[in-house]
This record gives structure tokens, C-alpha cells and sequence, in this order.
């Protein structure tokens, strides 16, 4: 399912980039891509860990 996600939106942002008018944008245009999926897998670590911790 998160690979069909990541194509779906690979798409969109690849247009965003040919449409870019410097680097400066590219290069924001691909953090604000994978902030939500970085920020998403922090927090299922974060549960992971605190339910690893009150198992023991």
C-alpha cells in the first residue's frame, strides 16, 4: 500500500520539480515530501519503544 502511495505522489512531485524555478525549490518541494512519511515512522518507533518498555 505505501508503495502505491509513494508512486502516487512521486508523480505529483516530479511535475513540481520540472515546473521548479530554481533549486532552492526543488529541494523543498522533496523535504515537505517525506517530512509526513518521516514524522509518521518517528512516531510508530516512539510507541514501539514505550511498549517494549512497560512489557519488561
Amino acid at each position: 500500500m505505501s508503495l502505491f502511495t509513494t508512486l502516487l505522489f512521486q508523480i505529483d512531485i516530479e511535475d513540481k520539480i520540472k515546473q521548479a524555478p530554481n533549486k532552492g525549490y526543488e529541494i523543498g518541494v522533496f523535504i515537505g515530501s517525506m517530512l509526513p512519511f518521516i514524522v509518521l515512522v518517528l512516531i510508530a518507533y516512539a510507541i514501539y519503544r514505550y511498549n517494549k518498555k512497560k512489557n519488561q
